[in-house]
């Protein structure tokens, strides 16, 4: 039967949730710190503590080394004496000598408590620890617990987690019981135990909300490409098919917008643009400045800055531009590129440097500096299109009143149809060309 002591043990374990053993292993290491205070034993002499299951009784060891000459009496026994305690001693083996003291339980129990409580405290904090460093960077469920004007304490199970003002959303309101999703960003040692730091503004709490709420994220028949957001107002997500068949866009907002709408309330409100991403970063900073429709996209890099002039019609600059700049703001954050929107009467008068270029390349179709960097879109009319005043064509006969794509790069002008090079043609002579020509 066991003794009250493993039961009292057992509580322990229970209340804390932490294993019995890790209890017991307290036990015993208090147990070796009580003796050696009381023994002035040092801290290079072993000692072994043993718990009696049955009865709760303990019993303290030395371990000695048996030697033929002592060098250190506290740990060399030598071989006559260590035979009265094992008969069957040998030099080079290791016995335990039993060194308990008279009322070491009755002792050892007043002065071990405190012992205890700070190993099992130590042990709580290593496990919440571990837990949460290996969910760094997940969404969590959390009851928020208490709020002041600096900082929001958040209830997780186990612990407690701190969200800073930096790291809320400024238009949410944070009440004591209220049920978030929060992103767990940071989880610290320290001497008072682990520190969790929360996050609600974070863009990856936008990227961690998609991935539990489309499969196909999940699954990796979609990825998230970039993601830009101020929070509480505006999020741009831009994401592309790994897989054929799959419409990125489509399995975002889901059937209804079902999808986009759970992730839209979860946070409140906060409105999100999804936006297929493109190699071509022409086509991605198109696609990012929605709902606009820019016309034309022209790119320059240099000294380190990289720039995009945009073209948008003169009815969707206030579009374009966004409340405040706030959708050229999120479109530039979400490219990477500085944007600059212009419409096409502003340009009037003006001699923009890549425009210039443009002319000369006009003049001369075969100069190999001419070049329109970006897709742009034209109609097709009766199998034709019309490019600066020339006439290409024909075109296949399914192309007939779609849109199409065009690029000219060094006199050649490249025709795409989702993204498919269907003709190309010489600037100049508006000569069809093979499609392998690379003239």
């Amino acid at each position: 039967m066991k003794s009250d002591f493993y039961t009292a043990i057992a509580q322990i374990a229970a209340e804390r949730g932490i294993p019995r053993e890790a209890v017991l292993a307290s036990v015993e290491h208090a147990l070796k710190t009580v003796y050696r205070k009381m023994s002035n034993t040092r801290e290079d002499v072993e000692i072994d503590v043993q718990i009696d299951s049955t009865t709760g009784t303990f019993h303290v060891y030395h371990v000695m080394r048996v030697v033929a000459e002592v060098e250190n009496e506290d740990s060399d026994i030598l071989l006559a004496e260590a035979l009265t305690y094992s008969p069957s001693a040998s030099v080079g083996d290791v016995i335990r000598i039993e060194r308990t003291p008279e009322n070491f339980g009755r002792i050892a129990a007043q002065t071990a408590k405190q012992v205890v409580l700070q190993q099992i405290r130590e042990y709580e904090r290593k496990s919440v620890f571990e837990e949460y460093h290996e969910r760094e960077n997940e969404v969590i469920n959390g009851v928020v617990q208490r709020a002041d004007s600096r900082t929001v304490i958040i209830e997780l199970g186990k612990t407690e987690a701190v969200m800073p003002i930096r790291e809320q959303v400024p238009n949410e309101r944070y009440r004591p019981g209220q049920r978030i999703k929060v992103l767990l960003k940071e989880v610290s040692r320290d001497q008072r135990g682990p520190q969790l730091v929360v996050s609600r503004a974070s863009p990856d709490l936008i990227r961690r909300l998609f991935e539990m709420e489309v499969p196909e994220i999940f699954s990796g028949a979609v990825e998230i490409m970039a993601v830009a957001r101020e929070a509480g107002v505006r999020s741009k997500v831009a994401v592309a098919a790994r897989q054929e068949k799959v419409d990125p866009v489509g399995s975002c907002v889901g059937m209804r917008g079902v999808r986009i709408q759970n992730i839209v309330n979860e946070l409140y409100g906060e409105k999100i643009d999804v936006i297929e991403w493109s190699p071509d970063a022409a086509t991605f900073i198109s696609n990012a400045l929605s709902p606009a429709k820019p016309t034309s996209v022209q790119l320059s890099e240099g000294d380190g800055e990289r720039i995009a002039t945009v073209i948008v019609p003169s009815d969707q600059m206030s579009l374009a531009i966004g409340k405040e700049g706030q959708n050229a703001r999120l479109a530039a954050k979400l490219t990477g590129w500085r944007i600059d929107i212009k419409d096409p009467e502003s340009l009037r008068g003006q001699d923009l440097d890549f425009f210039r270029k443009a002319r000369e390349g006009f003049n001369d179709g075969a100069s190999e500096e001419m070049m329109w960097q970006g897709r742009q879109p034209r109609l097709v009319r009766d199998g034709f299109i019309n490019i600066r005043e020339k006439t290409f064509g024909p075109l296949d006969d399914d192309l007939s009143g779609k849109s199409v794509d065009f690029e000219i790069l060094n006199g050649i002008v490249d025709v795409y149809y989702d993204r498919e090079l269907r003709h190309r043609f010489n600037y100049e002579t508006s000569a069809a060309l093979p499609l392998d020509d690379i003239e």
